[in-house]
């Protein structure tokens, strides 16, 4: 295996943190040149393709097939004991009552809040955060989460507008996951799955795209959904393959 230094395992991180905050300074520029009408029509384009992304991401549970148990019954499971344990440890209230902090210590205003809470979301609950870290944290491979980065970068600059700076902030949570996951991932190199087909990441993604799904319903206020109370799902969907896998035998 190669021997990769910090900057190897984390560069992709590094990029994705320097396309944000370069779109949010956009962001912020363009923020009062904009009718609240144009403002709302933005916030509409981005929560249609934030939905349309989660569907397809989501649409990967159907391709996970357990003997007689469909991918749909997973992450239904998944979906549901993550988010009551995730209500349980009340995520969502705590993640807003950070952003309320850093509203407060950086003097923000507006939906401060609400831009951090949900870029934060939106560019770490995907396959290509989880598998462009498990690529830049194993082989030094960055491509991936470079070109999230541009996406990343893109977006930045419509939610910076709607939200202000508080859509920056989230660099912090991109360190923590993204950052984190690649050096974790180094150390475990050799236990990490990283077929396309393996079943575990396809029910990972399945339930990270109803996540993302659930973010365009909140843009296009369709509803309000309280998306971080189901980050725990993330982690019970392997878990809930891994133990039908071992009734099923």
């Amino acid at each position: 295996m190669v021997n990769l230094d910090f900057w190897d395992k984390t560069s992709g991180t590094w990029i994705n943190i320097f396309t944000v905050i370069l779109g949010t300074s956009f962001g912020l520029l363009l923020k009062d040149r904009l009718s609240p009408k144009i403002q709302t029509i933005i916030t509409q384009g981005i929560g249609l393709l934030t939905f349309w992304i989660g569907l397809n991401m989501a649409n990967s549970i159907g391709k996970v097939q357990l003997g007689g148990i469909d991918g749909a019954v997973l992450g239904l499971l998944a979906i549901v004991l993550g988010g009551v344990v995730g209500e349980w440890l009340q995520i969502e209230s705590k993640l807003t009552t950070i952003g309320d902090w850093l509203k407060q210590k950086f003097k923000g205003k507006g939906l401060f809040t609400e831009g951090f809470v949900t870029s934060s979301l939106l560019f770490c609950v995907g396959p290509m955060s989880l598998i462009g870290s498990f690529n830049n944290g194993l082989n030094g491979d960055n491509t991936l989460l470079t070109l999230k980065a541009t996406m990343d970068g893109v977006i930045s600059i419509a939610l910076a507008n709607i939200y202000g700076i508080g859509v920056g902030f989230s660099t912090l949570v991109i360190l923590i996951y993204q950052g984190g996951l690649s050096l974790l991932v180094g150390l475990i190199a050799n236990t990490v799955p990283q077929a396309d087909d393996n079943p575990y990441l396809l029910i990972i993604t399945g339930i990270g795209g109803l996540m993302i799904m659930a973010i365009g319903c909140n843009l296009l206020e369709i509803t309000k959904i309280r998306v971080a109370s189901f980050l725990p799902a993330i982690a019970f969907a392997p878990l809930i393959y891994r133990f039908a896998s071992y009734l099923s035998n």
